[in-house]
């Protein structure tokens, strides 16, 4: 609506990159500037970190075969202690950067680059992480026939496809200090082999810090503590004033403070008791109190954390004014962004491409027979503020159909095939060595009382799961069967316990298969195009 109090509000018809032309880098600045000094600005950026990452989001193959999925784990497991091209970092510690970078600048780049292969069983792939810096912001307009050029980002004007982008050699920050004034000239480098990861808020080329909407509200109440700290230290400089003459020979126009020893000052500091000259009488400081400071401080920071789309606990850290059922609904809504970020935004743009970058230079290396392999994403376990009250929900939902038991493994971070293998060679073990544990649902119920014991037909061969499975057969006599069993399980965990145990966490669970990505390819060509 046009009207007085509305002439004000100036609504540009401008497009996303004509907004961010001359404000991207004032925009990174900024953000940069806040997360260096300000600790809300840095608890926020390191919660979304350690929230959408974590300990890492793990890939999985899904090829049908458990031998196959298992090669190509093994592979990728080795490929990603060494993947990072600085030799800094493994695949999710360079997951994190990745994200950090995102978040504190706006954009993030990772550069394929090919390597030679250094030993049988070798992966010749690496990845390098840009910032947004590297994106020569002065490439613009038509560059090349047929080509558009916004920020960088070269695109073909038919198909509106990204051609190259257009990157400095070096980062730019560094040319004034380490490069001794050499001349930096932006080179174009295929699309195919740069990701660019951004959050899209519009249909546009370049992404914007996380923290933008919150960077003014972070500056007003930097200010406003500032005031404050700057009044209570002057109030605090003096104490009182000894005043008052004791003749009139010794009045002045001008103020002569003098310390204990008579020199005279010309500086205040906390706590201080000035002597003005011929002063024979005491005058107190009395600072008059300033109330709300608490209030504005609050409400600020529920404003701050609100640009940055995340519970204002987590970014204050105070948990003072919450209860269970608010910090609940609080998280509830934030699990939902954290899903949003980690499937549209981190898997969709930077590691279901890597991934299919992995597995052309495995193909090609003879490491794996398929130039594609289907691959199951496992974000990070997501922790609840209640897990009694969750695992007791998740029991009544399995018992009634409402959900299935692998559903519920998965969502705990662990792999349903794999705690099964657990679980049977576990109880192998526990009946070998004739032990009954309260634990064990076989024998015992949920109150640790012993089951009824289970009559088998005669006849039939015990199954391995079957409750109280020694009655009805000599104590310590097994059949081949069970023997075989356990044979194998002993085997299988020992295997396990000698690969890489990085999908799993520090106590031992392993991160949930969530979702499938990733779709079906057909090779072109005699060197599999995909």
């Amino acid at each position: 609506m046009r009207s007085r109090n509305g002439d004000n509000w100036f609504g540009s018809v401008r497009s996303a990159d004509a907004e961010l032309y001359n404000e991207a880098r004032t925009l990174r600045d900024k953000s940069r500037w806040m997360v260096r000094n300000n600790p809300f600005a840095a608890k926020a950026t390191a919660s979304l970190v350690s929230n959408v990452v974590g300990e890492g989001i793990i890939p999985r193959p899904v090829t049908g075969s458990p031998s196959r999925d298992r090669k190509i784990w093994e592979a990728f497991q080795r490929w990603s202690f060494r993947c990072d091209h600085a030799g800094r970092l493994d695949f999710y510690g360079f997951q994190a950067l990745l994200f950090r970078e995102m978040v504190e600048g706006g954009d993030s780049l990772v550069r394929r680059r090919h390597v030679k292969k250094r030993g049988p069983g070798d992966v010749p792939l690496e990845l390098q992480l840009l910032e947004a810096d590297f994106l020569d912001p002065m490439r613009n307009g038509v560059l090349n026939e047929g080509a558009l050029t916004i920020q960088g980002v070269e695109i073909d004007m038919k198909s509106q496809k990204r051609r190259a982008y257009w990157l400095y050699p070096y980062h730019p920050g560094n040319l004034p200090y380490f490069y001794g004034g050499e001349p930096m000239v932006s080179q174009p480098v295929p699309a195919d082999e740069v990701l660019h990861v951004y959050e899209m808020q519009r249909t546009q080329t370049r992404g914007v810090p996380w923290g933008t909407p919150a960077i003014e509200r972070t500056n007003q109440l930097n200010d406003y503590e500032l005031a404050e700290i700057v009044r209570k230290k002057t109030e605090a400089c003096v104490v009182g004033f000894v005043i008052g003459a004791e003749n009139a020979d010794e009045d002045s126009v001008g103020i002569k403070v003098q310390d204990a020893d008579g020199a005279e000052v010309e500086h205040f500091e906390p706590g201080m008791i000035p002597r003005l000259h011929g002063a024979k009488d005491v005058k107190f400081n009395t600072p008059t109190a300033v109330g709300g400071y608490g209030e504005y401080k609050t409400k600020s920071l529920q404003e701050i954390a609100a640009g940055w789309r995340m519970p204002a606990e987590l970014i204050s850290g105070d948990l003072s004014e919450v209860n269970f059922s608010s910090m609940r609904g609080g998280l509830v809504e934030f699990r939902r962004l954290v899903g949003t970020i980690q499937w549209q935004i981190l898997i969709q743009m930077a590691l279901q491409p890597i991934w299919e970058w992995w597995c052309e230079a495995a193909w090609l290396a003879g490491i794996i027979d398929e130039p594609y392999v289907p691959v199951e994403w496992s974000p990070p376990e997501f922790a609840w503020v209640d897990p009694l009250a969750d695992a007791q929900t998740a029991a009544i939902e399995v018992r009634n159909g409402f959900r299935t038991w692998q559903d519920v493994v998965a969502e705990k971070g662990r792999n349903p095939d794999d705690v099964l293998d657990g679980i049977r060679a576990f109880n192998t073990k526990v009946d070998d060595l004739e032990i009954t544990l309260d634990s064990d649902p076989r024998r015992t119920n949920a109150k640790g009382v012993l089951q009824a014991v289970q009559e088998e037909d005669a006849g039939e061969e015990p199954e391995l799961s079957r409750p109280n499975r020694q009655h009805g057969r000599a104590r310590g006599v097994r059949s081949p069967a069970a023997v075989r069993s356990a044979r194998g399980g002993s085997l299988r965990e020992l295997q396990r316990g000698r690969q890489h145990d990085r999908h799993r966490v520090d106590d031992g669970r392993e991160r949930p298969p969530v979702r499938l990505v990733g779709r079906d390819r057909i090779r072109r060509g005699p060197v599999g195009r995909l």
